[in-house]
């Protein structure tokens, strides 16, 4: 089963993560690292969730990974697939969509890279990943 495209919304865009969404309409994917603890963490919030450190920046992330679950959403009128992806370099898993795929190849451990998918209205676009 090929999976369709499909509308995602838009999503909200506060001052916090103004810096995270312009840099993904540029077609950058970043993480936040802390100065303190120098973990890296998902999703780019200020203050880390480590150390509670507000000495926070954003670095550019590669936009590899690899698919650490997964499940496709089929009693839906477009079925998707929605996944944990582990971040290459890191421990995180971001939760996401897979995408431009055929659905029934999926599987655990697979890699993937980031694609921007679009979203309703004039939101930016959402980080989402597809098969390597």
């Amino acid at each position: 089963m090929i999976a369709e495209k499909r509308t995602m919304p838009a999503p909200t865009i506060d001052p916090e993560t103004q810096e995270y969404w312009s840099a993904i309409e540029a077609g950058k994917f970043l993480l936040r690292y802390c100065n303190a603890c120098e973990a890296p963490h998902y999703y780019p919030r200020t203050i880390c969730p480590h150390c509670g450190s507000d000495d926070t920046e954003f670095k550019e992330a590669s936009g590899k990974g690899i698919i650490y679950s997964y499940s496709v959403m089929r009693r839906v009128p477009v079925p998707y697939a929605i996944a944990y992806v582990t971040l290459e370099g890191t421990d995180i898993s971001m939760m996401t969509n897979i995408v431009e795929c055929d659905l029934d190849d999926l599987h655990v451990g697979q890699e993937v890279k980031m694609v921007f998918s679009e979203t309703e209205g004039d939101g930016p676009p959402l980080p989402t990943f597809t098969p390597v």
